[in-house]
């Protein structure tokens, strides 16, 4: 069974709340390569531009992740500065995806 077909076991200590947003902040090539189920891509160097229309309520609880948590922690910092409340890094890929119970998916950019 290959990584991108494996779908984790669900933790109770780490899920994601109906309302909260899942955000992919890589680029669109790495977003096709394997994003988890259900995340919106919104690539770090495009975030500014785009999250406003992607999601325009600034309460929305938000949880950001990329590879490795360092970009994600970029994006957090940005979308503080642009006003939005409540933003969490949630790390890479692989680790939030197994904390969350939820698969890799491959396909194109959703928005």
């Amino acid at each position: 069974m290959g990584w991108f077909n494996r779908t984790p076991s669900t933790s109770a200590a780490a899920t994601v709340p109906a309302t909260e947003q899942l955000i992919d902040v890589r680029s669109e090539g790495e977003f096709a390569g394997g994003h988890i189920d259900g995340a919106l891509s919104l690539p770090l160097d495009q975030l500014a531009q785009t999250i406003a229309r992607a999601v325009p309520d600034l309460a929305t609880p938000l949880l950001l992740y990329c590879q490795s948590g360092m970009r994600s922690g970029m994006a957090c910092q940005l979308l503080q500065q642009l006003g939005y409340t409540q933003v969490r890094n949630g790390g890479g890929v692989g680790v939030l995806s197994m904390q969350l119970g939820r698969p890799i998916r491959r396909g194109p950019a959703g928005r």
